[in-house]
């Protein structure tokens, strides 16, 4: 078997086609040959091949198609990207259709031409190389613009990841600011992925999900007895993280009480346990998050003042998806493709979707666009996803202009920048147009133009 050359899966029961098609395309293919679903299934696993020839009438129902269109369906699944020929018997066109809708490439009637056979061999082996390549090359594209687990190439996005480079290399307190859903955690995770602590734990926590009376306890931790049900010691986030990070998530939920604790351990840098009396020394970096404006919190009086200024040292605000230009489209081709690899499904956008997603507001951000496409990497029963399977609006259709209403349009711009040049000069503007005096006069009358607007505008300009 020549490593060069394609690899192309031969699924075929009849013994006298599996010998006239090893001789004709043993030079040119390393061949592997199946005469089941079953055994097929197996050397897809094995030998994973490029192509894969499918005769519809496997046993045990040769005289149907039956056992191949589910032969067919298995190895998309195993291997979405295999291109997959069938080949039916004379006449049965219903199933060839049936196995295309199902993902194959093309179909052949038997008895088989060789010439016609190796050409759409050749062709899905060009489809093949093509879309390997335009793989590879949106991956390098995605690399190109990744930084750790977050993508940007706006220079919003660039001016972050610079941030975040330099503030990783310190100790101190962050406060990433951003809507619901627009990447806070993977920030707070950059961080720390890129500073000395990283060999160490990152502990998240939602102060928001977790009610006031246990948040205390999670964070800090709590000695054998110190309340009803605590049975054992145990440590808190704050411990837990101890040389690496905790990640505060929703910290405008924080009560009052617990931010007074919060920022002893800031200042102080040593936890006190519940229910104990020992001071223990933490070194723990403390990365908060909130999608809620603090500075209103505070007039409020919901928050501390000095626990913001503790907490906000370097403040790294998120913007919301619908800011980031051309990261939208970029992002939901990485989602497709991640879902697509998971759920072993062939499927783009169509140009309607990737309009309307570039269109749609995203309100609840990365998060939304994720599920979003998600959901209809599932459920999506063509080749292409439309907007209807994403859940958001159609692209709006353009504003329908009449021939009547753009020729109108031009026309009147035409004279504007006749009158213009000649500084509202009638005789000259006309002249100009090559039309007459009375002419331009109904012209203006026309389109609602005043020549001595136009002069003062020439002359002021």
């Amino acid at each position: 078997m020549n490593a060069a050359q394609p690899r192309l899966l031969i699924v075929e029961d009849d013994d006298a086609i599996r010998m006239q098609l090893k001789y004709a395309l043993r030079d040119q293919y390393a061949l592997t040959f199946a005469e089941t679903r079953m055994k097929a299934l197996a050397l897809m696993n094995d030998v994973r091949p490029e192509i894969v020839s499918l005769d519809l009438g496997l046993p045990p129902h040769p005289d149907t198609a039956e056992e191949g269109l589910q032969a067919l369906e298995d190895i998309l699944k195993a291997a979405p990207t295999t291109k997959v020929i069938v080949v039916t018997g004379n006449g049965d066109r219903a199933n060839a259709r049936r196995a295309v809708e199902l993902g194959a490439v093309d179909y052949l009637s038997k008895p088989i031409d060789l010439a016609e056979y190796e050409t759409v061999l050749r062709r899905s082996t060009y489809l093949q190389n093509l879309e390997t390549e335009n793989a590879k090359q949106a991956a390098d594209a995605e690399a190109a613009v990744r930084f750790d687990e977050i993508i940007g190439s706006t220079p919003r996005m660039r001016e972050i990841f610079a941030t975040v480079s330099l503030v990783a290399k310190t100790d101190v307190t962050v406060l990433v600011q951003g809507e619901s859903g627009t990447g806070k955690e993977l920030v707070a995770r950059a961080v720390h992925q890129k500073s000395r602590r990283r060999h160490a734990p990152f502990v998240p926590i939602n102060c928001g999900a977790i009610p006031e009376t246990l948040l205390e306890s999670e964070l800090f931790g709590h000695e054998k007895g110190a309340y009803t049900g605590a049975h054992v010691q145990r440590k808190g986030k704050l411990e837990q993280a101890d040389n690496g990070t905790v990640f505060l998530d929703e910290i405008g939920e924080m009560s009052l009480p617990l931010q007074v604790k919060l920022l002893r351990f800031l200042q102080e840098r040593q936890i006190e346990r519940l229910g104990g009396k020992q001071l223990i020394a933490v070194d723990t970096r403390v990365i908060a998050a909130t999608n809620k404006d603090l500075k209103v919190e505070i007039a409020a009086g919901r928050f501390r003042e000095d626990l913001y200024f503790r907490l906000s040292v370097v403040t790294v605000p998120l913007p919301p998806l619908r800011e980031r230009g051309e990261d939208v489209g970029m992002l939901a081709n990485v989602f497709l493709r991640q879902n697509c690899q998971q759920y072993r499904r062939r499927l783009q956008f169509s140009p309607e979707a990737l309009g309307a997603i570039a269109q749609y507001q995203w309100p609840g951000n990365i998060r939304e666009l994720q599920n979003a496409i998600q959901r209809a990497t599932i459920l999506a029963r063509g080749r292409a996803i439309e907007p209807s399977d994403l859940g958001i609006p159609p692209l709006a259709a353009p504003p329908r202009t009449s021939l009547r209403e753009a020729r109108n349009r031009v026309e009147r711009q035409v004279v504007v920048d006749a009158l213009i040049r000649t500084r509202g000069n009638i005789s000259r503007a006309a002249t100009e147009l090559s039309i007459s005096r009375p002419a331009l006069h109904d012209l203006l009358d026309k389109h609602q133009i005043d020549s001595k607007e136009l002069r003062a505008t020439a002359v002021s300009g």
